[in-house]
């Protein structure tokens, strides 16, 4: 090969490596424009609009709700405000939660999964679905973390105002004085009654031997209720093939003075599954049985004052040896050694053993229910034989038992817990102006 085909051949083979090198950057190019314009797009699916302290709003969060608040109104039929006035306010309560979540996050309010779970599972029962159910749903919807989102916020959201906005307000002596002398304090305070009912119907038109046949089968409904038979169960199947018809009202649960006055007086007197009947009136004979009572300032609690020794397993003592030391403990105790001396000693319960291990008064329904069951047992000055709980091994003696009226701690505790109630609202809304006002807040164009 001679010089100058050596030469053509260099520049051929250069120029092919120029083009092929222009094609590489020209396809490299327009990649990475291609790249910068699809970031640019995708970019702009999401914005920034609002800058909220060391938090955003974004323009994602805000289409969300918007989407999910005329979905509800959809659902529900209720009109809403004009786009421009729904847009600002839905806008404003994004602000406010970004306000309030960084102050959760700088309280360490956090809730884990099996919290959120819980939370889901009581809206799965709400709907008639399981859990897993449920869950399918929101997936084949697409919101299942969106819903798992929701849930935590305002599950944190709840819990900081309940935390702050409480610690804000103050409840004196005189206000619950006022309270409870005044017309909405006795209406507040009042018992809520849960009657179960059936009626055998009469009219004008019956004969004095139908009324007279009618109440004796309402009192052989009544004796039945009165055995023992639950009145729903009576009333269904006396509706199903009885002698004359059955009719019934579901009251709910209702204040005496809600309820008719034929029954008003008599469930103030009935305890918890007593039954009265058959009550004549206008339209028939009545039967009536006190399902549940709830709320009232009558409060009796039945108090058990006790003393224990517990002893919990360690390193140096194994459960065996911990429920044989318990055994010589309460030997030890019954052959005349000071029950006291011996639990402060020994006993592992660091909050009653300088008190030689009294517990004090315990209200019924105060302990653990394996305690309580070994406690109901026993006999004034008895020793239990060792018992087991969560918290170890024990031996207890019953020093006292009594009955205490804790109406009047009770009705003013509900009292407080029906004002804090009545200025909660308030002081939340005076709390949220006050942290959105000192907030550092930039609406981004």
């Amino acid at each position: 090969m001679n010089r100058k085909t050596l030469k053509n051949g260099m520049r051929q083979t250069a120029s092919k490596l120029s083009l092929s090198k222009a094609a590489t950057l020209l396809c490299l190019l327009s990649v990475t424009l291609f790249g910068q314009l699809t970031f640019a797009q995708r970019q702009l699916l999401d914005r920034i609009i609002v800058i909220v302290d060391d938090g955003v709003v974004l323009q994602s969060e805000l289409n969300l709700r918007l989407l999910d608040i005329r979905q509800q109104s959809a659902r529900s039929g209720q009109p809403l405000p004009p786009t421009e006035q729904l847009e600002e306010e839905v806008l404003d309560a994004l602000i406010l939660e970004n306000i309030q979540l960084e102050f959760a996050e700088r309280a360490s309010i956090r809730f884990d999964d099996d919290t959120v779970n819980r939370v889901l599972n009581s809206m799965a029962e709400q709907n008639n679905m399981s859990f897993e159910e449920y869950l399918a749903v929101l997936e084949e919807a697409g919101v299942y973390l969106q819903t798992r989102d929701q849930v935590r916020r305002q599950m944190t959201l709840q819990e900081l105002q309940r935390g702050l906005v409480n610690s804000r307000i103050t409840i004196n002596e005189q206000e619950i004085d006022n309270f409870l002398n005044s017309e909405m304090g006795r209406e507040v305070m009042a018992a809520d009654y849960l009657i179960d009912h059936m009626l055998i119907p009469i009219s004008n038109e019956d004969a004095a031997e139908t009324n007279s046949a009618k109440l004796r089968y309402a009192a052989d409904l009544y004796a039945r209720v009165s055995d023992g038979e639950p009145l729903g169960a009576v009333r269904q199947r006396a509706a199903r093939g009885g002698d004359f018809p059955i009719d019934a009202t579901e009251f709910g649960y209702l204040k005496a003075d809600q309820l008719p006055a034929l029954f008003s007086e008599l469930v103030e007197e009935m305890a918890v599954g007593d039954v009265v009947g058959p009550i004549e009136a206008g339209n028939g004979y009545h039967i009536i049985q006190l399902a549940d009572r709830q709320g009232g300032t009558e409060q009796i609690i039945n108090q058990t004052n006790i003393r224990h020794i517990m002893l919990t397993p360690n390193e140096i003592r194994d459960e065996d040896q911990t429920l044989a030391f318990a055994g010589e403990l309460r030997q030890r105790i019954i052959d005349g050694e000071d029950f006291a001396d011996l639990a402060r000693q020994n006993s592992d319960d660091a909050s009653s053993v300088v008190a030689g291990g009294d517990l004090d008064w315990v209200n019924e329904g105060g302990m653990p229910i394996e305690m309580e069951t070994i406690i109901d047992a026993l006999e004034l000055g008895e020793i239990s034989e060792p018992y087991r709980t969560g918290t170890g091994w024990h031996i207890a003696e019953v020093l006292g038992r009594k009955e205490t009226d804790l109406s009047l701690q009770y009705s003013r505790n509900q009292a407080e817990n029906a004002l804090r109630n009545r200025k909660f609202d308030l002081e939340l809304q005076n709390w949220l102006i006050e942290i959105r006002e000192k907030a550092f807040i930039e609406f981004v164009d």
